[in-house]
């Protein structure tokens, strides 16, 4: 949740900061995309931290560099020590991304892992809706109260007269309690397993599935794993190269859809359809409901549709809704019909490659080396959705929305094109016999 929470709540600012620190585009781009600079660094940090010392103790730094974010985001007095903060916030997102999909991923029992991996994206949207709703109700706080606590003191600047400071500083909230909730959970038993602690692993997965599932499932942990840490070179051996290949590309192509800048630039372009910032932040909450709705859809359907289906039909939806969105754009048009159709768009991401991008991602790379593997994918993930959130604000100011969303449009054909080219399906089946269909040897 906290990973939707911090990406989007950065959402409702832009005005407020690009007026307060008399920002220009390239810099309005680098506030929006200095958060996904840290998360860079903390994806390819967390799988060596999370392979080495666990996954448990890389979540709760994570969660602790939320919530030094949150504050830091809240009393910056100029604009350096506010991108220092985002960029700590950026860390915590990023090793985050990688570990808390791998985390669920290695103590779900097949039968329900898309599920229970596809809570991870559900979570996800619901801090993006929370992120909004909270921008959307501070927003009007801020209006309707200009004399609230006197008209000065501290409350007053954080809630009224610098609002986006309250905005950034509500995910304190949220941060504490995630801090607080990691130490009810336990280590993964496939890397305690890994380790060496095999009673330890043995415990947990018999608390997970029962004594004899537990059994049967340590029996095949054991034929796939060796006391020999997997090395980044195994990725590029025959087999696991195409595993690679496929984390690389859901990664890409899951940014390319555009869905970020919708999330980060969502108000900003519902104003340049000629909606006020009160209306756009209220149209965004509804995009945000429609993304939440569309993904308790998937996470209902993904074990028993496929993931296949799922991300290959949603994907050509995606591709046909941002033809349309840009062509509304390049006629001029504004108004509701672009709001609906960011809400199909919204939709059919949900539903598709939203929904099943970490599912796959934490499933198609052995347990020995998962860790690395997924690093690698989840920083071309957010390596791209830096250079897009950095550039776009520049990008549409040379071509035009509209022409930046055709942009977007031709990335979703070439991606639907490869994922029904190279994507395989993997439903009901073990971690073990996913890995073994990538590397039969």
């Amino acid at each position: 949740m906290l990973f939707g929470f911090d990406t989007a709540v950065i959402s409702g600012t832009f005005g407020f900061v690009e007026t307060f620190f008399e920002l220009d585009k390239l810099e309005v781009g680098w506030f929006a995309s200095s958060a996904l600079v840290g998360a860079i660094a903390g994806a390819a940090a967390a799988g060596v931290f999370s392979d080495t010392y666990g996954r448990k103790p890389v979540l709760l730094i994570a969660a602790l560099l939320f919530f030094v974010s949150a504050l830091g985001s809240t009393v910056p007095q100029n604009f350096e020590l506010l991108i220092m903060a985002r960029l700590v916030g950026g860390v915590g997102v990023g090793m985050a991304s990688v570990v808390a999909p791998l985390y669920i991923s290695e103590v779900a029992p097949p039968k329900i892992r898309g599920r229970l991996v596809a809570l991870y994206q559900l979570s996800i949207v619901v801090g993006i809706l929370l992120a909004y709703f909270s921008n959307w109700t501070l927003l009007g706080f801020s209006q309707g109260n200009a004399e609230a606590f006197g008209g000065t003191g501290m409350f007053h600047k954080v809630l009224v007269s610098e609002v986006w400071r309250g905005m950034f500083g509500s995910e304190m909230i949220p941060a504490g309690l995630f801090i607080l909730l990691l130490f009810l959970i336990p280590e993964s038993p496939r890397w305690l397993i890994k380790n060496g602690q095999t009673d330890i692993g043995r415990s947990i997965l018999s608390r997970i599935s029962g004594a004899s599932v537990a059994h049967s499932e340590l029996e095949e942990i054991r034929k796939t794993v060796t006391q020999v840490k997997g090395k980044i070179g195994d990725l590029l051996k025959p087999g696991l190269r195409l595993a690679l290949i496929v984390g690389v590309g859901l990664s890409v192509f899951g940014q390319f859809t555009g869905v970020n800048i919708i999330v980060y630039y969502g108000p900003t372009i519902l104003e340049d359809a000629g909606f006020q910032l009160s209306s756009a932040l209220q149209f965004q909450v509804a995009i945000g409901v429609i993304n939440l709705i569309f993904t308790i859809i998937a996470l209902w359907k993904i074990d028993t549709w496929g993931r296949r289906p799922l991300l290959i039909w949603g994907m050509a939806v995606v591709f046909i809704s941002l033809v349309i969105i840009a062509t509304l754009f390049s006629l001029g048009e504004s108004g509701i019909w672009i709001v609906i159709m960011l809400c199909v768009y919204m939709a059919a991401l949900a539903f598709s490659i939203n929904a099943v991008i970490w599912v796959l991602i934490g499933e198609i790379f052995p347990t020995r080396i998962r860790g690395r593997a997924m690093s690698i994918a989840t920083f071309a993930n957010w390596g791209v959705n830096f250079l897009t959130a950095f550039l776009f604000p520049w990008y549409v100011d040379i071509i035009g929305v509209g022409a930046g969303f055709f942009t977007f449009a031709l990335m979703c054909l070439i991606a639907t094109i490869f994922f029904y080219k190279y994507v395989p399906e993997t439903k009901g089946k073990s971690l073990e016999e996913i890995e073994r269909y990538y590397n039969p040897n």
